[in-house]
C-alpha cells in the first residue's frame, strides 16, 4: 500500500513568475503563493513521484466545506487536474488573497 501524505515542506523557485517560494510553516506547499502556478510533480501529496513534471496552471479557487479555500490547478502538459489548500494565515509567505480573489471572479 502506497504511502498517502509525505512531509516535503522545502523551498523552490517559480517556474512561472521567476518568484523565490520558502518552506510553508502550516503545510507542505506545492504552489507559489504569489501567482499560484505549481509543478505536476505529485502523485500522492509530498511524494514528488509523478513523472509528468508538467506547469500546473490555476484555473479557479472553489471552497471546501472541510478544507476552506482551494487553487484548482489543470497540468498543461497531461490535463489532469488538481486541488490544493490555500493558506492565507501562512505566518512566512501567505497565499495572495488578491490573486484568490482574481480567479474567483473569472468563475462561470
Amino acid at each position: 500500500m502506497t504511502k498517502r501524505f509525505t512531509d516535503a515542506n522545502e523551498g523552490f523557485t517559480c517556474v512561472h513568475c521567476g518568484q523565490t517560494v520558502a518552506p510553508s510553516t502550516r503545510s507542505c506547499r506545492n504552489h507559489c503563493p504569489h501567482c499560484f502556478y505549481s509543478l505536476h510533480v505529485d502523485i500522492h501529496p509530498g511524494d514528488r513521484a509523478n513523472p509528468c513534471r508538467g506547469v500546473m496552471q490555476p484555473i479557479a479557487v472553489v471552497t471546501n466545506t472541510k478544507k476552506g479555500f482551494q487553487v484548482v490547478h489543470q497540468c498543461l502538459s497531461c490535463g489532469a487536474v488538481t486541488r490544493n489548500i490555500l493558506r492565507f494565515d501562512d505566518d512566512t509567505q501567505p497565499d495572495s488573497l488578491d490573486k484568490a480573489l482574481e480567479l474567483m471572479s473569472k468563475a462561470p
